[in-house]
């Protein structure tokens, strides 16, 4: 499945080629308990269809029937980007249904031409990040390099907001335990890259969206070169196909490498990673073994989930205690062990 943005903007694109008039709404702002972070999107035919969210449904609601009952100069007079503030008053917080407190600030554009949103959803398949500035007196757009992760910034006249690769997974390996990682990060809006050259797994793989590889794991890794927004899990048990593939995979800027496996097996991995491969301890730190957060998981499915859940995190950019991770909480989950009796 694709990230939710992604959906807003082909939306918003398919629309405005069907001649139908169509509003980008970005959340620019938010004070206070908000229901969407800034940077949310979401987009309004002149049908009232909608896809994306800035709230809970009650903000999404009064901008669907203003466009309705007025078209989109309704809310977009003259056809310009317009600056709309729901929340400031306890009464509109009710009405909108707000968190206590929440205030939130939304852009609305018409779309168009100028918009450029081909460009930037192109940029993004090419996994480029940018940046937007949209001139808010005009509605005119320009894209320039950025980051994907930066606040949108917002004053009297622009709003700049970050776009950038969607998230993508690499799975070396092509069992039971990759499908169920395959199947969820996909929903979470990820892009999924599965790799495994054995004959044995040449199994069909009909999940959308998912591209399966048949080359050495390596190979594939030297040859995507995994950007800040790459996870790489191994899942082979297979020293020839995980290490090497791991070892590329730690000097590149991906933003989780990681592999499945026992406590001493993991430990096994990065001992042979540092006396045969001569791996420091930087690169040893950053490899996540066992992968995943300790939730007592046992199926295919639930470990799948241990291991996406850290993933996540790391993405978002959390910073877990040790504790949660699996290696450090099985040690503090197992009994010490109990000296024999000596008494006779």
């Amino acid at each position: 499945m694709e990230e939710l943005d992604v959906r807003v903007l082909r939306s918003a694109l398919a629309w405005q080629a069907q001649g139908e008039a169509v509003v980008l709404v970005t959340v620019a702002r938010t004070w206070g308990s908000s229901p969407r972070p800034p940077g949310s999107l979401m987009a309004v035919s002149a049908q009232g269809l909608t896809v994306g969210s800035v709230s809970g449904g009650c903000i999404e609601d009064d901008l669907v029937a203003s466009i309705r009952a007025g078209g989109v100069s309704a809310v977009c007079a003259q056809g310009r980007p317009a600056v709309l503030r729901y929340g400031v008053s306890a009464e509109q917080a009710r009405r909108f249904g707000l968190p206590c407190g929440g205030t939130v600030e939304l852009v609305l554009e018409p779309v168009g031409p100028h918009s450029r949103l081909d460009e930037l959803l192109r940029a993004r398949r090419e996994r480029h990040s940018l940046r937007r500035v949209l001139h808010l007196p005009t509605g005119e757009v320009a894209l320039q390099p950025g980051a994907h992760d930066a606040l949108p910034q917002l004053d009297d006249e622009r709003l700049v907001t970050g776009f950038g690769p969607a998230p993508r997974l690499v799975l070396i390996g092509a069992g039971d335990l990759a499908r169920f990682l395959a199947e969820m990060a996909g929903a979470l809006g990820f892009e999924v890259i599965v790799c495994d050259p054995r004959p044995e797994q040449a199994v069909a793989w009909d999940l959308p969206g998912v591209a399966v590889h048949r080359e050495m794991p390596d190979d594939l890794i030297l040859r995507l070169q995994p950007d800040a927004r790459t996870a790489v899990v191994a899942l082979t048990h297979d020293p020839k196909l995980d290490d090497l593939a791991l070892i590329d995979a730690l000097s590149t800027p991906a933003f989780y490498v990681g592999a499945i496996g026992s406590r001493r097996h993991s430990a096994q991995r990065r001992q042979r990673l540092r006396e045969h491969f001569g791996l420091d301890n930087a690169a040893l730190e950053r490899l996540r073994g066992p992968a995943g957060l300790y939730i007592g998981s046992k199926t295919p499915g639930e470990i799948a989930l241990s291991i996406l859940a850290e993933v996540v995190a790391a993405k978002n950019g959390v910073s877990l205690p040790a504790q949660a991770r699996v290696a450090a909480a099985k040690e503090l989950a197992t009994p010490a062990a109990v000296p024999a009796n000596t008494t006779p």
